[in-house]
């Protein structure tokens, strides 16, 4: 037992290493990457596949074909992006981005890696692709505009605020006419929302808006407008959510998130920061947990 719990807690900081150096240091990070050989780059992302190993030899002899695909997939990550970047030097987005983003996606959504993991530790396969994808655009891609820095700005905190101001009136009333909400009659102590919150904004909100907005709405952007770009990602958001917390397509859950997605990604392209889509985020999805769920 005392192995099996080591070998855990050494999965999630090997996963959580890549996504905070990135947050913290991305430029500095991207720089000395950047400077190895090109063979190097693309082999990297092998070290992906350290935290499936590392818990499933606590358990029992991780399985061939599931090996194969955590060290393959974030290669083929890192590859299609490099493409992408000889490709489309200007950055306005291409099939290839796209694809990428799409498989990344959809193993997320669809948990298709799930089964691959013992109990109670699939969150990680998440974070794993989370540090695949911030590599491959990052660094083989050198996308721009992403905005992940996680060195919270006074001016991320009052964009992200500011709308959940505007989504919060327009959504609980709508959410508790759908029967979608519920009011709590009791709430729970400041210490547990804190904590709550934390959670939250680290292992939800910042990998869903470094994908949806840093991502996608910032390709998107180069081709469609602003506009456009905002209303196809926050619809994409939404019909991202439709298998949550339902057994069928779950529709009212669609439409909340899609108008929320609208939210995020107008504090997003503020100041094309992440922090501040994910504060915005964060706070809804908690004040939701805890009294609305």
């Amino acid at each position: 037992m005392h192995g099996w719990a080591s070998s855990i807690v050494f999965a999630w900081a090997w996963s959580l290493v890549p996504l905070f150096a990135f947050a913290f240091a991305g430029p500095q990070i991207v720089n000395v990457l950047c400077r190895l050989p090109l063979s190097a780059r693309l082999a990297l992302p092998v070290l992906c596949a350290g935290p499936y190993l590392l818990v499933t030899l606590a358990v029992s002899s991780p399985r061939p074909w599931w090996v194969a695909l955590y060290v393959l997939l974030p290669i083929f990550v890192a590859i299609m992006l490099w493409w992408a970047r000889q490709a489309d030097p200007q950055q306005l987005g291409n099939w290839r981005d796209f694809i990428a983003i799409l498989g990344l996606g959809l193993a997320v959504d669809l948990r298709w890696l799930e089964p691959a993991w013992p109990a109670h530790t699939a969150p990680i396969s998440k974070l794993i692709l989370l540090d695949s994808g911030l590599y491959g655009f990052l660094v083989m891609r050198r996308l721009t505009g992403v905005g992940f820095d996680l060195r919270l700005q006074s001016s991320d905190v009052r964009t992200g605020l500011r709308e959940l101001l505007f989504y919060a009136p327009i959504a609980i009333p709508l959410g508790l006419g759908l029967g979608f909400l519920h009011l709590h009659a009791q709430f729970p102590r400041l210490t547990v929302a804190a904590l709550a919150w934390m959670f939250t904004f680290v292992f939800i909100a910042v990998p869903e808006e470094v994908y949806f907005r840093g991502w996608m709405q910032n390709l998107l952007e180069r081709r469609l407008g602003r506009r456009w770009s905002l209303g196809v990602t926050a619809l994409l958001f939404g019909l991202s959510h439709f298998n949550k917390r339902a057994a069928h397509f779950n529709w009212r859950y669609v439409v909340l998130a899609a108008l929320a997605g609208i939210f995020y990604g107008r504090a997003w392209r503020q100041g094309r920061r992440v922090a501040a889509s994910a504060i915005t985020h964060a706070t809804v999805d908690t004040v939701w947990w805890l009294w609305l769920g």
